[in-house]
């Protein structure tokens, strides 16, 4: 569909979906914010035609609209989603075998090119790119929208490549300039399993990053492929053209559509910290020691632009990226989890802390109704590759009396599942285990624990939104707030330390346990409890990604037996801001004051924040 980055945003200036900034903007934290604002109004994709410290130019914004997404593979994405529904039911071609063998084409066309001869590239350095730095306390520049690819030991096979997008530090800490960049990635992605082969062969470990291009080469470096199926070919798919690739002299894999692509050997048991970096759960990710790539050649096509995202609190651009998974893998679901109706990597949530699913019990259609099938289709998407990184999971069993029922519409799903859920029965954590890289809720960089909260069966009570009269009057909250009916968010005082919680909690249930909360099932601590019951996002991301299931999951009634804990009362979780996280995405006012000053002086970006 396109030929390179340039033709795409060719495409969205006829469609009025470009905004161009013809001056100078500083990439330090400026252009961050002036993304971010128009992210925030639903503006256009931006082309900043002058960067600061830099001769190319610079493109971010480009999936920053459900609308504009589905514009850039308006003509690629029913043939993908035919190639996706043949995939999870091969019968269908017995059905409509003419409609079969055009998915089969697509599927052909997909297949990666090699091309001969030497790609049209010049050189630079990666001090002349532009070193875009996002939030104040960032480590250095990042590279947003990578494209990393790497092959195993011994392999030039273009269809045993794995691309990822892991974020690149350009500079900044402890890298010399130009000679070295970060690479960060995290469990369960590819570049890990090469990684390890490499550890265990004496070849050198060459690795190609690849930054623009098409569209649809920046959106397959996140698809969730299965292992052994190059994204390369999902790259081709997508755009309707083959992914073109070459080789450069020193057994570099070049992407020869790519604006740029960054070149260099990832050194095998060495390490440099990292971060911090402002990252997509609305907080920094601290620095750590990460893999070093020492660069070999920074290669750039002429006229070459530069393309970037900005990561923050959700929603972000990158939202878009998982309403696009979603369109594509919806057809497969079923087959990767069998009885899996639907499943939601809550994007408000921070994609990760929360899932929400829904599932079939077919097995006991004779007993009462209660969690069975579902506990183990819960455990298999616990299971299962980026999904395992889920910190709350909760499924509800498919009620064929309520056909409307789905976990994309957040808030009728969690009336739902509040309804019927039973705190005594239904609550399964998994202790001691692995979270998300990013989430610092736990007590272990990857380490904290899930909980699976599962429920089927008949309505047992009926909820409330309103605040019960008598916990004015309690010594415990200074201040309490209603999200939505059956959600009950109360503020204490500042989280001090476990110890202290506890003690803290115990007199809260102690205080709580004569008032009526039976339209209150669910309970959550916060700081600020009415920026809390402000907004359904503003609930889901203070409670998800600051709870710690083992440690913060407290309950009116709680017992223990035989190792199972529940509760007969309400379930509180306490989503406190704790010492051991992560500071909080803010913007310098100094940043703010700029780029409104910007604003004043442009009158399309003004116009287009007016909106």
């Amino acid at each position: 569909m396109y030929k390179n980055l340039k033709d795409a945003l060719r495409d969205l200036e006829k469609a009025g979906q470009l905004l161009r900034i013809p001056y100078e903007v500083d990439p330090d934290l400026e252009m961050a914010e002036i993304h971010r604002r128009v992210f925030d109004s639903q503006g256009p994709a931006i082309l900043f035609e002058k960067v600061k410290g830099s001769p190319f130019q610079a493109c971010s914004n480009l999936y920053g609209t459900i609308e504009r997404t589905d514009f850039l593979f308006r003509k690629s994405l029913p043939k993908v989603k035919r190639v996706t529904k043949y995939k999870a039911d091969p019968a269908r071609a017995l059905k409509k075998p003419f409609d079969a063998l055009k998915a089969g084409l697509t599927a052909i066309k997909g297949l990666p090119s090699k091309s001969f001869g030497k790609a049209k590239f010049e050189k630079t350095t990666i001090d002349q790119l532009p070193l875009i730095k996002c939030w104040p306390m960032d480590g250095g520049a990042y590279v947003t929208c990578p494209q990393v690819a790497t092959l195993p030991p011994g392999s030039k096979n273009i269809m045993e490549s794995n691309i990822g997008m892991y974020r690149i530090q350009l500079n900044g800490n402890d890298y010399v300039l130009n000679k070295e960049i970060g690479l960060h990635y995290q469990l369960h992605r590819g570049i890990g399993v090469h990684h390890t082969l490499y550890n265990n062969s004496d070849e050198e470990f060459k690795c190609s990053i690849f930054i623009g291009g098409p569209p649809s080469h920046t959106f397959a470096g996140i698809m969730p492929m299965p292992e052994g199926l190059s994204e390369l070919t999902f790259a081709g798919m997508l755009n309707g053209n083959r992914f073109k690739y070459s080789f450069d002299e020193n057994g570099h894999l070049l992407s020869n559509d790519a604006d740029f692509v960054i070149t260099g050997t990832i050194k095998k048991n060495f390490k440099k910290p990292e971060g911090p970096f402002g990252d997509h759960l609305g907080y920094y990710s601290l620095t750590h020691d990460f893999p070093v790539m020492e660069v070999d050649n920074v290669y750039h096509k002429k006229d070459a632009i530069w393309q970037f995202t900005v990561v923050g609190r959700p929603p972000q651009e990158d939202s878009s990226f998982g309403y696009l998974i979603h369109e594509l893998v919806e057809e497969l679901t079923p087959g990767e989890f069998p009885g899996l109706v639907e499943i939601n990597a809550v994007d408000a949530a921070g994609v990760h802390p929360l899932l929400l699913a829904i599932g079939k019990e077919r097995y006991m259609p004779f007993r009462d109704k209660k969690p069975e099938e579902i506990l183990t289709i819960a455990n298999r998407i616990l299971g299962s590759g980026q999904t395992s990184l889920a910190k709350f999971l909760i499924i509800a069993a498919k009620d064929e009396t309520l056909p409307d029922l789905n976990c994309h519409d957040i808030d009728d799903f969690f009336t739902h599942v509040l309804e019927r859920i039973d705190w005594k029965r239904d609550l399964h954590f998994q202790t001691k285990t692995t979270i998300d890289t990013l989430d610092y809720s736990g007590d272990g960089w990857n380490a904290g624990s899930k909980v699976i909260m599962a429920c089927c069966g008949e309505k047992l009570r009926t909820l409330s939104d309103k605040i019960p009269d008598d916990l004015a009057s309690l010594d415990s909250i200074t201040k309490s707030a209603v999200s939505q009916a059956g959600i009950l968010g109360i503020q204490i005082n500042k989280f001090v330390d476990y110890p202290t919680a506890q003690k803290e909690i115990e007199q809260l249930v102690n205080e709580l346990k004569d008032i009526d909360l039976e339209g209150f099932p669910l309970i959550v601590i916060s700081d600020d409890a009415e920026y809390f019951g402000d907004t359904l996002n503003n609930f889901l991301w203070i409670t998800f990604t600051r709870a710690n299931p083992s440690h913060d999951i407290y309950g009116i009634g709680a017992s223990s037996q035989f190792k199972h804990w529940g509760c007969s009362g309400s379930l509180i979780i306490d989503s406190r801001i704790k010492p051991h996280h992560a500071p909080g995405l803010e913007v310098p006012m100094e940043i703010i004051k700029r780029v409104d000053a910007i604003v004043e002086k442009d009158k399309n970006l003004g116009k287009i924040l007016s909106i």
